[in-house]
């Protein structure tokens, strides 16, 4: 039986996998839950998402990935390994060709752990791919056309600032400044305005239900329950969406003053051409309400949301997989350099 093809989006918050002529198989976080003592895996993905902060002292539900890296090989590889297997069992044993897509700035040292993981999960070639041009490829833009492109990529651990041209990036940046940093800068600002400790996934909802980057942007309400840290007691307080602008300020502007950064350093041809094509937001925190308004604003440049942004990257490793020999020429000519 011929090996199949796969595209992998290795994201801090979640794994997505792609199978050539089958699309997106499977879309879960980058969770393993595991006894401390024994290191014994007893989930993976969602199910290990569910116990995250609800676990007793024996069991940790870890996220081997952090600020978009490899943070515990082991862990990456056990969860790699489950994946790969839940969405092809023994079919993958003919030694697939896999592309992983990663942040701009990796260090050698990252590359060579991911693509050891990749060959430990059973791969015949590993290709690996920077995130903002699959992010690119998968919000439909042809990037190997003479003409400038942005993007920015907003994911769980790193947000990606590219603007493309010709197949290639020319210039860049990668802040370990995204969606868990988003989530801990709201649970910081509850435990210092209410004295009230809430937990990762608590963050993450009220991001997703009332947040906001602008203080008149959204009208929201929700009640969050937490433990007190005076009573220590179960607590519940009333947040509006006015207070997660005030607390999402600082991680914003990061991102906007690194946009603005890489425009600066943008040819001026290209940046005509951004002008004319607007920039590209995708990654998960291209949902974040109002944030492609303030960046038109801040940039003076048309921002538009892709139209699937949690899935941009994973389609793009789609298309790429189409056109691995392209990739693969490529390859070999930057290593001739």
């Amino acid at each position: 039986m011929l090996s199949k093809d796969i595209g992998i989006d290795l994201g801090t918050a979640n794994v997505l996998i792609y199978v050539k002529g089958q699309g997106i198989v499977l879309n879960e976080p980058s969770v393993v839950a595991m006894e401390s003592t024994t290191r014994r895996v007893l989930a993976v993905g969602e199910e290990a998402r569910r116990m995250v902060g609800r676990t007793p002292g024996n069991i940790v539900a870890i996220r081997p990935l952090r600020d978009g890296v490899i943070a515990d090989f082991e862990v990456t590889e056990m969860m790699l390994k489950y994946f790969i297997q839940k969405v092809g069992g023994r079919s993958w044993f003919r030694s697939p060709r896999i592309l992983i897509c990663g942040p701009t700035n990796m260090t050698s040292v990252e590359q060579k752990s991911i693509r050891e993981a990749a060959e430990k999960c059973g791969a015949r070639e590993v290709f690996l791919e920077e995130e903002p041009k699959a992010a690119a490829v998968g919000a439909g833009i042809d990037i190997y056309e003479p003409s400038g492109n942005m993007v920015v990529d907003i994911g769980g651990g790193t947000t990606d600032v590219a603007v493309l041209s010709m197949g290639d990036i020319v210039t860049s940046s990668s802040l370990k400044v995204a969606g868990d940093k988003f989530d801990a800068a709201i649970a910081k600002y509850i435990k210092n305005k209410y004295k009230l400790l809430i937990g990762e996934r608590t963050s993450e909802d009220i991001k997703v239900k009332i947040g906001t980057v602008s203080p008149d942007g959204r009208d929201g309400e929700m009640d969050v329950r937490g433990r007190d840290m005076v009573t220590g007691m179960p607590q519940t307080v009333t947040v509006r969406s006015w207070e997660i602008s005030e607390a999402l300020s600082e991680p914003i502007m990061t991102i906007v003053t690194s946009a603005k950064t890489v425009l600066e350093q943008t040819p001026p041809e290209l940046s005509a051409d951004i002008i004319d094509h607007g920039i590209i937001l995708t990654g998960g925190g291209a949902l974040l309400h109002g944030f492609d308004q303030l960046l038109t604003k801040e940039l003076l440049v048309p921002v538009l949301v892709a139209e699937d942004p949690m899935n941009c990257v994973c389609n793009g490793t789609g298309i790429m997989l189409d056109n691995l020999d392209k990739v693969a020429r490529r390859r070999s000519t930057a290593d001739a350099r």
